[in-house]
Formats: C-alpha cells, sequence, structure tokens
C-alpha cells in the first residue's frame, strides 16, 4: 500500500516546525518506524512535518558533565561516539543491538523515544539512566520531562500534537560506574522479546530497567535495592523478574537481568 494524501512541509528552523505541528501533523525523523505506518495506512496524518533539514537538532556534546543529545541524532552517530563510550557505555552497548547498520545510519535517537515502541533498545538505556526530555511548543514553550513520567503506554508519550522533543540530558554517572545491556531476539536484528539495562556502582548505585516487561520500559526498585543491600546477582535478578505475570518471559528475564548484572560487575 502507500501513505494516503498528506501535505508535505520541510522546515528548516525549529521555530517553523512548531509552527507546522498541531493535531493532524506528524513529525519525520528517520522514518524507520513512521513510514511503515503511513504505508499501511495505520497513520494518516494531514500534514508531515519533515525535521531532517533542522541542522540545529544533530547534535551530541557533553556539558559540564552531562551528556546532551540532539532529537535528530543518528543512531549511528550515537554508536560511533567515543565521548558517550567513555562516559555512558549502556547506549553504546544498547543502540548497537537496535536492528541493522542501515537502519542505524538513518534512524534518530529522538525519533526511537519518541515512537516509544516498549520492544526498543533506546528508550530503555535512557530509562536506566535517569534521563531526560526536553520538548518544545509554539504555544506553551519549553518542558522537561523524567523519563517515568515521559513514556505512558506502548507507542504513547506525554508529547502533545503541538510539541516537538528537541533533546535528551543524560546526566553523569557515578564514579566507578559500570553498564551491561543484555537482550533476547529470535532472529539478529529483529524485536527483543526480553532484554535488560543495567548500572552498577558498587553499593552506591544501582539502576534496572527491563525491555519487553510493560507497555513501557520498566524500573524494578526492589532489585535495585536489593543490589546495593548486597544480594547476588541472581537474587536480585529473581526479584525483578518477578514483576512479571507470564512465565515465560519471567524465565527469560530473570536470566537476562542475571548475566546483565553480573556483566556489570
Amino acid at each position: 500500500m502507500k501513505p494516503a494524501p498528506f501535505h508535505y512541509v520541510a522546515p528548516r528552523s525549529v521555530d517553523a516546525a512548531l509552527a507546522a505541528l498541531g493535531e493532524d501533523a506528524k513529525a519525520l525523523a528517520g522514518g524507520q518506524s513512521l513510514v511503515p505506518l503511513l504505508n499501511f495506512r495505520l497513520a494518516r496524518p494531514e500534514t508531515l512535518v519533515d525535521l531532517n533539514g533542522i541542522d540545529e537538532l544533530a547534535y551530541l556534546r557533553k556539558s559540564g558533565g552531562t551528556l546532551r543529545i540532539g532529537a535528530l541524532t543518528r543512531q549511528a552517530t550515537l554508536h560511533r561516539s567515543s565521548v558517550v563510550e567513555r562516559g555512558w557505555s549502556l547506549l553504546t552497548r544498547a543502540v548497537a543491538q537496535v536492528a541493522h547498520p542501515a537502519i542505524r545510519n538513518r534512524g534518530t535517537v529522538g525519533g526511537s523515544v519518541a515512537h516509544a515502541d516498549p520492544a526498543a533498545e533506546l528508550p530503555v538505556a535512557l530509562t536506566a539512566l535517569d534521563a531526560r526530555f526536553h520538548m518544545r511548543s509554539a504555544q506553551r514553550g519549553p518542558r522537561t520531562i523524567a523519563a517515568p513520567d515521559f513514556f505512558r503506554a506502548p507507542l504513547m508519550t506525554a508529547l502533545e500534537p503541538d510539541e516537538l522533543l528537541v533533546e535528551i540530558e543524560v546526566p553523569a554517572l557515578p564514579d566507578g560506574a559500570r553498564a551491561a545491556f543484555v537482550e533476547h531476539a529470535r532472529t539478529h536484528g529483529d524485536f527483543a522479546l526480553a532484554g535488560a539495562a543495567v548500572v552498577r556502582a558498587g553499593t552506591e548505585h544501582a539502576a534496572i530497567a527491563l525491555l519487553g516487561a510493560g507497555p513501557t520500559p520498566l524500573r524494578v526498585p526492589d532489585a535495585e535495592r536489593a543490589l546495593c543491600n548486597g544480594a547476588s546477582a541472581a537474587e536480585a535478578a529473581r526479584i525483578a523478574g518477578a514483576a512479571l505475570d507470564d512465565d515465560y518471559r519471567r524465565a527469560l528475564t530473570t536470566e537476562l537481568v542475571r548475566r546483565a548484572i553480573e556483566e556489570a560487575a
């Protein structure tokens, strides 16, 4: 099938893009998720706002210890960044699992976040890293939301129709922190059935976020506290897996969390 008719605009600035957004408009970044939806007519916007000409949204920089990712930054750029590898290796490990190189060359970090697929790697990694999402609206101005409040349901976020995600802010990790990202898919490059993102800094800090365990990325604070209190990887993983009702996914997730904790150690 081909998309339903739509009006196409290609703004060159964030302000121009915001002026074009609204209830019946969709923003187009890498198009790796939106274009298939358009072709199947599961998405039928009256206006398609192509963001690819907005250079001010494509950046990756470290500022005051914080990583700032422009929403239009390509996933391949994130993967190749030595700054990210040194300071936020969880993102490097997570984005390496996203589909295939051709997809990562076009797909954007902001696009993956805004699409909010519960089986996507980057939303889970960013949740484990306590990321904050910066949005702008022509009517209401800027606002910033933390990951737990940003992801609302499968394919649904806190973004309003007239808002644009402009930046992802990732705070510095504690000294000595190590990270791991583990997932299981039936075939390489396919959507993962389950996964785990883990950040560990001795007994001072632990973050565990689950992929495919619910409608949104899921943090498991009970397992995090157990890990900080000296629980073994197997025990913390058992606590994390207990959040799932399905026997198969519980067993799979428990094993993946255990592997991730041991790898991060």
